[in-house]
């Protein structure tokens, strides 16, 4: 039976007032719970830990445990910043976690008061996420290169691009099986295929730019890799952003993509076509 949200009034969840998530999610009754809500400013949360703590840590847990009474499964994003970034082999889901800013620890927070809820839940970690709207690294990089004749990008933090389109794909899919199947349920890593560095993500992007024929001021070689160490920032990012997605893919059946491909097909979205 299809729901009349207009006749349930404001829908609008204020992470920032965790209390006042239940009362919204008793009046819409749903049959799933998607959070895709967080508090994501990395260097922000840094000087504000009170409301990293409300958006990420207290209203998933308010929220899993409103689902726990309800019966309705949850699922639930994460990160790598879980982890410290140490190392240089990809992440299992059991890997130990030792988050190294305010957000790693407030997003671990929240994934434990999942667990403990005792709801039905899929907690997907993912890293490095874009999408074609909004801004992004690539539209960044994009930009700078049309100006500029040289770009610094950091060269020593490895990760997978991975899009908000495989996420929301990847979504659609496991939660088909939680609602089927509550026991394959748990914690799963989601990102796509392959590794690559900011700096190799960004040289790709301006080569791919510059074939399609943009105008791209920046010379190969004026892309130049620097250090984390070069570029400090309030909050420490994890060098190590790796994370397996063998688990998921046996257990869901699935084959995730290269992050080439997924970034073409968003340069296909953004770049002004000729």
């Amino acid at each position: 039976m299809a729901c009349d949200f207009d006749s349930l009034g404001d829908l609008r969840a204020d992470f920032s007032q965790p209390e006042t998530l239940p009362a919204l999610i008793e009046r819409v009754r749903p049959g799933l719970i998607v959070n895709s809500a967080a508090h994501t400013a990395v260097d922000k949360a840094e000087s504000e830990p009170g409301l990293a703590q409300a958006i990420n840590a207290t209203a998933p847990g308010v929220i899993a445990r409103c689902a726990a009474r309800l019966g309705v499964p949850l699922v639930h994003y994460s990160t790598d910043y879980v982890f410290d970034g140490s190392g240089h082999q990809a992440r299992s889901e059991d890997a130990a976690a030792g988050p190294l800013s305010v957000y790693g620890r407030t997003k671990l927070e929240g994934e434990d008061a999942i667990r403990a809820s005792g709801c039905s839940h899929l907690i997907l970690r993912t890293s490095w996420v874009y999408a074609a709207r909004g801004g992004n690294f690539a539209r960044t990089m994009l930009r700078l290169a049309a100006e500029r004749d040289q770009l610094q990008v950091i060269s020593d933090q490895i990760g997978a691009p991975t899009g908000a389109e495989l996420l929301a794909d990847v979504t659609a899919h496991t939660a088909r099986h939680l609602l089927a199947q509550p026991a394959v349920g748990g914690t799963y890593h989601c990102v796509a295929g392959g590794e690559t560095s900011w700096f190799d993500y960004a040289r790709f992007v301006i080569e791919a730019a510059r074939a399609s024929g943009q105008a791209i001021q920046v010379a190969p070689e004026g892309v130049c890799a620097i250090a984390t160490s070069a570029y400090p920032t309030p909050a420490q990012r994890p060098l190590n952003s790796r994370l397996a997605t063998v688990k998921l893919q046996q257990q869901f059946g699935l084959r995730l993509p290269h992050w080439q491909d997924g970034v073409t097909r968003l340069l296909t979205e953004i770049l002004p076509q000729k």
